[in-house]
């Protein structure tokens, strides 16, 4: 804890701002990350109708001084790239399954194997019984 009184109000003022800063640091983070989820599905044109908004979110940030202008840039400049290699095929999206979808797949590959071990111990016994 601070005992200086302009280290007092400067730990203040960085709450404040802390504060102030996060939601958009967080809408930031949340179009980054809307926009990869886009691409690693292969919504080519979601993701370029996404773009525009990702820029401006990432503009807006710049212009109130929360993150640097090259850091925007470069971001930008990375996603733009990676949606012009999936779309012009130099680089091939491996569709990427969320665990709800996977859990799904586990369980419909089950209650197959369940039906098809019926069937079999089914056969059988009508074999002992003939």
């Amino acid at each position: 804890m601070p005992n200086i009184k302009s280290a007092i109000k400067r730990v203040e003022t960085n709450k404040k701002k802390n504060a102030e800063n996060r939601p958009i640091l967080t809408a930031v983070k949340n179009s980054i990350k809307t926009i990869n989820s886009y691409i690693d599905t292969n919504n080519i044109e979601d993701a370029e109708k996404y773009l525009p908004t990702l820029m401006s979110v990432l503009d807006s940030a710049v212009a109130k001084g929360i993150i640097h202008r090259n850091n925007a840039s470069n971001k930008i400049s990375a996603i733009s790239q990676r949606i012009s290699d999936v779309k012009n095929g130099k680089k091939v999206v491996e569709i990427k399954k969320d665990n709800k979808t996977i859990a799904a797949e586990k369980a419909k590959a089950a209650k197959l194997a369940r039906e098809e071990a019926k069937k079999a111990k089914a056969e059988v016994v009508e074999e002992k019984a003939e």
